[in-house]
């Protein structure tokens, strides 16, 4: 039976939070439920649904508030470091990230909302933020005149390629084609294509992605 509530509704929501991001940390998302975050917190699993709409938009706080950290991360990683430097930082970041936390980060890459209810403005701005520290990192490393789409592009495929290894990496699935570690292949990854950039810029080749053929 759920006690009394001896916190404010901001205490108790953060609360709630918290709980469930231990037992994500813990054991992930098999068998999380209202009931389960409710015997953590000694309250009711009733006291969840006044604070959240369901457990969509708790698991949806959870992964935003992930997303943050490991925006913040990024662009401390690139602050103060040679422009050469920056985007293989980055990138060591970004791995280094989902390995400290893999049972979140499967979280992010797992959960579905159910039914036809679309994810909110406010979630798709926090994962398009990820890319803002890619781009800023390959400005001192494309031609000035490069386009901002043609720059948005080849920070939306090289942090595709981190994302797509690292989400490998952490549901142990690289193993099953390679024998070489996450870390490994986007350093291989990264590099190759800082390569590719360089050469292009250097011998006045066009750096802008082909377009999509129709």
């Amino acid at each position: 039976m759920g006690r009394r509530s001896i916190h404010t509704q901001e205490e108790l929501r953060e609360l709630i939070i918290a709980a469930t991001t231990s037992i994500i940390d813990e054991a992930g998302i098999d068998g999380l439920s209202a009931r389960e975050i409710a015997k953590h917190i000694g309250y009711s699993p009733g006291t969840l649904y006044n604070m959240f709409e369901n457990l969509d938009d708790l698991l949806l706080i959870i992964e935003a508030r992930l997303l943050d950290d490991l925006r913040q991360q990024l662009i401390e990683a690139a602050q103060n470091a040679p422009a050469h430097e920056r985007l293989p930082r980055l990138a060591a970041t970004y791995f280094e990230f989902t390995q400290n936390h893999p049972k979140r980060w499967s979280l992010l890459i797992e959960h579905r909302i159910p039914g036809n209810h679309p994810v909110p403005d406010w979630y798709e701005d926090k994962i398009s933020s990820l890319l803002q520290p890619f781009e800023d990192v390959l400005d001192p490393i494309l031609d000035a005149d490069t386009s901002p789409e043609t720059r948005r592009q080849h920070a939306r495929t090289i942090w595709a390629g981190i994302h797509g290894l690292t989400s490998l990496s952490t549901a142990n699935k690289l193993a099953t084609i390679t024998n070489h570690s996450g870390q490994v292949l986007i350093d291989d990854l990264v590099m190759t294509y800082l390569a590719g950039l360089q050469r292009s810029t250097s011998h006045g080749v066009s750096t802008a992605p082909q377009k999509e053929k129709r």
